[in-house]
């Protein structure tokens, strides 16, 4: 087993500021490139999203990617090539599958500031239909399996003192969304990541003064080609 934490501090910082976008990358994206930090399992990609009210994304493609999102405070507008235009609030989980090719733009759609993370996965198929869902509040230990991938998303919304069982698997990325908590001695606050290999022990997470908290299951790398 083997554990490698990233602190919110340590993510690119992009997006623009005037625009009322900020993003705060885990992985190499867009103008930032590390060779040694470009995934981990199948996720090519952890943005957390804040934007200002009115604040967006102007309409973009995707390609052979499946994006999660995960929103922790506000109101994101989604707007798609395919038809799909859809409210996400918190406790919702939304999937875009991006298969042979999709455009869609992203906005706050409330008055109040939007804090979201999105995460991009690659799938184990390339080329197929472009797919959308979305889970209305999705219940604690509820596993999200991500279609056309060997993954699995866990939300966790810890009490003061709770536990959770950290998944066994080959790849599991624990992503703290709000909050705080202890996984084997490390205090893992709001934006920090623990990364972690070959999991097989059974531990546990605890939250201290109640967290939320997102886990990914990855049985497999990708695979491309």
């Amino acid at each position: 087993m083997a554990q490698v934490v990233w602190r919110a501090e340590d993510r690119y910082r992009g997006g623009d500021q005037q625009a009322g976008i900020d993003t705060r990358h885990a992985f190499s994206f867009s103008g930032f490139y590390d060779p040694d930090n470009v995934g981990f399992g199948l996720l090519v990609a952890c943005n957390e999203e804040r934007l200002a009210p009115g604040a967006g994304f102007e309409e973009h493609p995707h390609r052979d990617v499946e994006i999660v999102t995960w929103v922790v405070e506000g109101e994101l507008e989604h707007r798609d090539s395919a038809g799909h235009a859809t409210v996400v609030r918190p406790g919702d989980v939304q999937r875009l599958g991006a298969g042979s090719g999709v455009r869609h733009t992203e906005r706050n759609a409330g008055d109040a500031p939007l804090r979201f993370v999105q995460m991009w996965l690659v799938p184990g198929t390339f080329g197929t239909e472009p797919e959308y869902e979305i889970v209305r509040g999705i219940a604690d230990n509820t596993p999200f399996a991500l279609p056309r991938t060997e993954a699995v998303l866990h939300v966790r919304r810890l009490a003061d003192g709770a536990r959770t069982a950290v998944p066994d698997a080959a790849f599991v990325y624990l992503h703290v969304a709000r909050g705080r908590a202890l996984l084997d001695g490390t205090t893992l606050h709001q934006g920090d990541a623990a990364r972690l290999t070959d999991e097989r022990g059974g531990r546990e997470l605890r939250a201290e003064g109640g967290a939320e908290v997102l886990l990914w299951e990855m049985h497999a790398e990708p695979v491309y080609g």
